[in-house]
């Protein structure tokens, strides 16, 4: 599976954000943190990721593994391009 591919799923990108500090969370602390995702699309895009190696289940809950949490690094730029991309909106 390409990480693009991966990445552009509904719900992906917004799994790895809400795990971005590091911090393991259960599956209802993620499923309400992602705005009530539904179980079918949280387990689904949480065992692409662990298959893609980015995230892990631990006996606390999910969490980011070296390699998921290197990609949030590398998505920085794009972060900071969107947040200045936002505000020239709002001009």
């Amino acid at each position: 599976m390409a990480l693009l591919d991966l990445l552009g799923r509904r719900g992906t990108l917004r799994l790895l954000w809400e795990l971005r500090d590091g911090q393991p969370q259960k599956f209802r602390t993620l499923q309400q943190s992602m705005g009530g995702a539904s179980p079918t699309l949280l387990n689904s895009r949480a065992k692409e990721l662990r298959e893609a190696q980015l995230l892990e289940l631990r006996p606390e809950g999910y969490a980011l593994t070296a390699r998921g949490l290197g990609l949030l690094d590398e998505l920085g730029p794009l972060d900071r391009w969107a947040q200045n991309w936002a505000r020239a909106l709002t001009r």
